[in-house]
């Protein structure tokens, strides 16, 4: 973009900034103000989710994820991570245990709003947000009371849809049927594994330097959002890597641990949700540009080049740290 800073500027006119007044936002106010509007946010987020469908819409790379009004391009998809684990987090805050239990007042208005929000991520597509988000919503039901019964009947009949989607999708295959077979197609579907893993492998124990990756420059895809780990790594080696990993791993559980000390069962259930979305954001992003899973377009959370998505993670350090303080 005949710019050096074109990156930074961008990261800190559209992310950090926007993201540093909403950390303010949600931390000075009551946490327990999101329950009265937490209706309104999820279909609010909702309806634009389905405009990225119309004219104001924006594609790239053959994905429909983003909006664009004006000069403003933002992605609504990240933003569901915060709406959907606000909504799910009222939801069953206010019921009560025995209609958890029940099939038809809890399990089954459960599945059609989990339903709703992951056919219009699929349609996008955003295939791994959906993975993400459904897992999360499994793991904030589960701990609310949901039986045994009706976690282990989602999570088949989520890997028997998935399953399905992926076979009849055929890039979606492709990016399966590359990942079981590494050798297959090396300038092609896999170039970008091959690359992300000698950039890795490259960086040694102690890595190239801070800003000395050579793969960044002409070889590796993505670098500033998908790839990014893969240039930490390179530059900042198996140590810098192995520490980044640990910080991701502490941060989780440490909201975990949070949710367990919680005041009342929103905000316990609300840092549920997110410890499970930075965890498992953070193995998808991780163990896809390491080979450990099939390549996806999900970026690492608060180190990944996106304004949106930096904006959103800041919104929920800002909440996390609020219902920590009122603990």
């Amino acid at each position: 973009f005949n710019d050096s800073y074109y990156y930074l500027k961008h990261q800190l006119l559209y992310g950090f900034l926007p993201g540093l007044a909403a950390f303010f936002i949600f931390y000075l106010l009551d946490y327990r103000l999101l329950r009265k509007i937490a209706v309104v946010f999820l279909l609010l987020n909702l309806g634009l989710l389905a405009l990225v469908f119309t004219p104001l819409g924006y594609s790239s790379g053959g994905a429909s994820r983003w909006l664009s009004i004006g000069p403003i391009i933002f992605q609504p998809a990240e933003l569901l991570k915060l709406s959907f684990v606000i909504y799910l987090a009222a939801w069953l805050a206010g019921m009560k245990a025995n209609r958890a239990k029940s099939f038809f007042e809890g399990f089954l208005p459960f599945l059609i709003v989990c339903g709703i929000t992951a056919s219009l991520l699929l349609l996008q597509p955003a295939t791994s947000t959906v993975v993400i988000l459904m897992a999360t919503a499994i793991a904030m039901y589960f701990v609310h009371g949901a039986p045994f019964k009706y976690i282990s009947l989602m999570l088949l009949g989520g890997v028997v849809l998935f399953g399905a989607v992926i076979y009849f999708t055929p890039y979606r295959f492709a990016r399966v049927t590359s990942f079981l077979d590494k050798n297959q197609d090396s300038q092609g579907a896999n170039y970008h594994l091959n690359q992300a893993l000698i950039a890795i492998g490259s960086g040694g124990l102690w890595g190239t330097g801070y800003g000395g990756s050579g793969s960044k420059v002409s070889f590796l895809p993505a670098v500033v959002d998908d790839s990014i780990f893969a240039v930490a790594a390179q530059e900042l080696g198996f140590v810098g890597g192995g520490v980044l990993i640990v910080i991701f791993a502490l941060l989780s559980f440490r909201l975990l641990w949070l949710a367990k000390h919680a005041r009342d069962q929103f905000g316990r259930l609300i840092l549920v949700g997110f410890g499970v979305i930075i965890a498992s954001q953070s193995i998808f992003n991780i163990g896809a540009i390491s080979g450990l899973l099939p390549l996806t377009g999900i970026p690492l959370p608060l180190v990944s080049y996106g304004g949106t998505a930096l904006a959103v993670f800041m919104a929920i350090s800002g909440i996390a740290l609020n219902i920590s303080k009122s603990a």
